[in-house]
């Protein structure tokens, strides 16, 4: 009798790591998937063409537009008094040739979808339960007194990664004084396919399209500046909106309640190692600037089927090399992203002269250089 309960098990049930754990049992591997219920996660998700592209190979997503609203067009504003302030910029996905750079999806519908796959895979079980520790010998004990065992451990469980934690990964988080508001708005007049940026001093104000007259908004402002708007309450609050939004969509009204999230920083000195490997979160977190949160999560689980792919799982130690593998994969992804997401965040709040200069030059370029604003798309995409 094997010493194992399962192939792999992952751990984690958002959807990194339901998509995880599906692609695991796509591989062939009886697969353990430990997602403990949750609240509904009310937030967003922008997908880049990409990362749909990717879904829809996988067999995750049929036809995005069924899901999401496609968004044709990045607009960015720059709101702030600066002595010297960047030109206002516009993207169209059609200048390459692309109906959309991407979908915006509600992230609990996307979540639905996946778990209707998932009950499509005999080799693929999902439990109620969480990880409460875990040994170096890749045993797990869960929080409904049960245990288990398996070669493979995928830890999806998010930024506080108790699987990251016990297996010796080690991190460097930053935290910054900046939180997220983020909430749904009826507009007067719609924004069509069109993410509407405003920069600020402090962060930028978006607006992403979420179909009809409805928008998706993420405001970035020090946590002390939000936490006060939040609390003068809804009408306070769509006077705000008002103001950050220039008036140029007509009334606001609040569709849903406001949520404030902290923001910081999270990267892994490796994604993998011993038969252990982190997807999502548990392997990296930035602000919500460029759309890469989501994105760079579903990259990590394409190329931890790629590693499953290359395997031979008849070795003794494939769990091992799956792991060593897939932390050689995500290398480059990982430091570029996060490099260029940490640039881009804090060149929004430089306040010095020459960074302003920079950045307003770096906007101009892009603006007037069609070279230069193809591999702006292809970055901003997450193209490989």
């Amino acid at each position: 009798m094997s010493a194992y309960d399962a192939d792999a098990v992952v751990v984690g049930g958002g959807l990194a790591g339901t998509a995880a754990a599906i692609a695991v049992a796509k591989a062939g591997l009886n697969t353990i998937h430990l997602a403990p219920t949750a609240p509904p996660d009310r937030r967003t998700s922008a997908l880049m063409r990409p990362s749909v592209d990717y879904l829809r190979q996988a067999g995750l997503i049929e036809d995005p537009a069924a899901l999401g609203h496609a968004l044709t067009r990045i607009r960015i504003i720059d709101a702030t008094p600066r002595l010297i302030r960047a030109p206002e910029t516009l993207f169209d996905a059609a200048e390459i040739g692309l109906d959309a750079f991407g979908w915006n999806f509600a992230n609990a519908r996307l979540l639905a979808q996946f778990h209707a796959v998932a009950r499509t895979l005999d080799n693929l079980q999902t439990r109620n339960a969480g990880v409460t520790a875990f040994g170096p010998d890749r045993s797990l004990a869960l929080s409904d007194g049960t245990s288990l065992r398996a070669p493979l451990v995928i830890g999806a469980d998010g930024k506080k990664s108790l699987i990251r934690g016990a297996a010796g990964f080690r991190t460097r988080e930053t935290a910054f004084a900046q939180s997220a508001l983020v909430c749904d708005l009826d507009l007067g007049r719609s924004i069509g396919g069109a993410s509407i940026e405003f920069h600020y001093p402090k962060g930028p104000f978006t607006l992403v399209p979420a179909g009809g007259n409805r928008a998706n908004l993420v405001w970035i402002d020090d946590a002390t500046v939000l936490a006060e708007a939040r609390a003068g309450g809804p009408d306070a609050l769509v006077a705000t909106f008002l103001e950050k939004s220039q008036r140029l969509f007509g009334t606001i009204a609040m569709a849903s309640p406001a949520f404030v999230f902290p923001l910081g920083t999270l990267s892994v000195d490796r994604a993998g190692a011993d038969g252990v490997v982190l997807v999502g979160e548990a392997a990296h977190a930035f602000p919500p600037i460029g759309a890469q949160g989501l994105n760079l999560g579903l990259r990590d689980v394409a190329d931890l089927a790629a590693s499953l792919a290359a395997a031979d799982h008849h070795q003794p130690d494939w769990a091992i090399a799956v792991s060593t593998d897939y932390s050689a994969r995500r290398a480059s992804d990982l430091a570029r992203t996060g490099s260029v997401v940490d640039t881009l965040f804090r060149s929004l709040l430089a306040d010095m002269i020459p960074a302003q200069a920079l950045r307003a030059g770096g906007l101009w370029a892009l603006k007037l250089a069609p070279a230069l604003r193809k591999q702006a798309f292809a970055i901003g995409m997450g193209q490989r």
